[in-house]
């Protein structure tokens, strides 16, 4: 495995944090314009954990993207990025109703991209201490 990606366990976590970045990518986008949300978030409090979410959104994939790019070789970092781009949508519809369109996902998504960060900020802070 070395051969191919030396640091095939940052391969794993550029997966699961890129694979939590469509899948909030698919949940928000269905959440514009927001005239046309769901009727389940359709409050000024789901309007609120919309923009929240676009903003730790954007902070995520920032995140991510740095991580992969100091950490993969670009082969690798293109083909699991394509990997996640192509199974993602199927976790989307997966997914239980109330947690696509509602406010519960909203929240649940909140919480998830904010774990994400704090596991990027861990992961990727111990990594780019550690570079020579």
């Amino acid at each position: 495995m070395d051969a191919i990606e030396p640091h095939w366990v940052a391969s794993l976590y550029f997966a699961a944090f890129a694979t939590g970045c469509a899948l909030a990518f698919l949940i928000l986008a269905g959440m514009f314009p927001l005239r046309a949300r769901p009727d389940a978030a359709r409050s000024t409090l789901a309007a609120l954990l919309v923009a929240g979410n676009a903003a730790l959104l954007i902070l995520l994939l920032t995140a991510t993207c740095f991580y992969g790019y100091s950490e993969l070789r670009w082969s690798t970092l293109i083909v699991v990025a394509g990997l996640v781009a192509l199974f993602a949508p199927g976790l989307f519809e997966a997914l239980p109703a109330p947690l696509r369109d509602g406010r519960a996902g909203l929240i649940v998504l909140a919480g998830a991209q904010s774990l994400a960060l704090a596991v990027l900020a861990k992961v990727g802070g111990y990594a780019w201490a550690n570079m020579s």
